[in-house]
């Protein structure tokens, strides 16, 4: 059966004229010779791909890499410099907070002109407004002027009008990020509800759990190119990269399918050795991002993850036994503790642990030694992206002790469902035994 496609970007590219200062461009309109005094500066490069009816798309990209612009000529907000978009059906875009938006008018009244703008006649606006109302949850200031409104306020108005106008597409830019809680569980239980309608949603987020959690398929931006298309979890994979890897391996612009990954190599135990000059900043899961600090008596210098005979492996299978290595070298002669966490990106602590904790007795070390330790478990994670922190500190009596040399968000760890079957909601499996009584 033939898929109906609901939009299509052909060879889409948008051009702008940069101007250094209003008073170049100025002088450029008036110049009898027609003298530029702009740069050009392409915000997309032939960008093509299709969205299903029914699909959920996912859009992924750094700051910059032309997402917004993408959807402002999907929109008609804006128009393409070269290629054309074709969209099949009403849609209904919350491209950034409040867009479109009167300051000076009410949320209600701002409501009733979104809706005239899309066709509606006042009587069947008045009839969605008790709905819109009540989604949109601000209470008397839904009938005072949106200049008084928070951010979360603005996007709770602007989201509950952009679903009760029936589109057959829905298009989010980001904006529920900046929702409390509650409100994103019930937008993204709306737009559960509107896939099973069979509607067409873009959906453009930095929030990588909501891409593989929602999303059919997904694509990644980079400076103005799609550089990948494929499944949510692979094109995570690659954003993950771009983001924390090396920038001259992740600026590539050639689209990619999601087959080609990083290899690593099969090596026993005994290869990662005291002396080897392996530096945790080559690691393919080093984070450059991360946060350090401590008085440096003792310094990591390196910290490696093996899964099943592979060292810095790009992902871990759900359930599979890993062993957490890490590497110091000790400047002074003090009582260590050694330990390390385990977090969500939103920086939420799953788990820590350290020898203090455990009771495990770590004898005083001598300046110049090379210390190794080795943390050991089974991965109860759900499938996701998570970051690692490692640290050693000077036992002082406290659980945590005296900094000496803690690395925060130092890498990152991708647990992927590959051959299981995965038995629960939530971050954490309890593996509980259920008893027929």
């Amino acid at each position: 059966m033939t898929k109906e496609i609901a939009i299509s970007v052909q060879h889409v590219s948008k051009k702008f004229r940069l101007f250094a200062s209003p008073s170049e461009r100025l002088a450029e309109a008036l110049h009898p010779f027609r003298r530029q005094y702009h740069h050009e500066f392409w915000a997309l490069r032939d960008v093509s791909f299709t969205v299903n009816r029914g699909e959920v798309l996912g859009i992924m990209g750094q700051n910059g890499s032309g997402k917004s612009t993408l959807l402002q000529i999907i929109c008609s907000v804006m128009q393409a410099t070269e290629g054309a978009v074709q969209a099949r059906g009403r849609i209904s875009a919350l491209l950034e907070l409040g867009a479109g938006f009167n300051p000076e008018f009410t949320g209600r009244q701002n409501v009733m002109l979104n809706g005239s703008i899309m066709g509606f006649s006042r009587k069947e606006m008045q009839q969605r407004m008790p709905a819109i109302e009540a989604f949109a949850d601000v209470g008397e200031f839904f009938d005072q002027p949106v200049k008084t409104y928070s951010s979360g306020m603005s996007v709770r108005v602007a989201f509950a009008a952009a679903i009760h106008i029936d589109p057959e597409i829905l298009i989010v830019d980001e904006a529920l990020a900046v929702g409390d809680a509650k409100f994103q569980h019930k937008c993204y239980a709306r737009i559960e509800n509107f896939k099973a309608q069979n509607k067409t949603i873009i959906l453009v987020t930095h929030d990588i759990g909501q891409i593989t959690a929602h999303c059919d398929r997904a694509i990644l931006m980079s400076k103005g190119h799609l550089v990948m298309e494929g499944k949510p979890r692979d094109v995570v994979d690659r954003y993950i990269e771009t983001i924390f890897g090396d920038d001259e391996r992740s600026a590539g612009t050639e689209t990619d399918s999601g087959e080609t990954r990083h290899k690593s190599v099969l090596i026993d135990h005994s290869s990662f050795e005291f002396m080897d000059n392996k530096l945790i900043e080559e690691r393919r899961s080093y984070c450059k991002n991360e946060v350090r600090f401590g008085d440096r008596r003792a310094e990591i210098l390196d910290c490696v993850i093996e899964s099943g005979g592979v060292w810095d492996p790009p992902q871990i299978n759900f359930g599979d036994p890993i062993n957490i290595y890490t590497k110091l070298k000790i400047t002074a002669e003090f009582a260590p503790l050694f330990g390390f966490a385990i977090k969500t990106l939103a920086g939420i602590e799953l788990y820590g642990s350290n020898t203090y904790m455990q009771q495990i007795p770590v004898p005083a070390t001598k300046p110049g030694t090379l210390q190794k330790i080795r943390f050991s478990f089974s991965v109860p994670l759900r499938p996701g992206d998570y970051f690692l922190d490692v640290g050693v500190a000077e036992m002082d009596g406290t659980v945590g002790g005296s900094a000496v040399d803690v690395r925060r968000s130092v890498a990152m760890i991708s647990i992927a469902p590959i051959g299981k079957r995965i038995g629960f909601n939530g971050l954490v499996d309890f593996s509980p035994s259920f008893d027929i009584l």
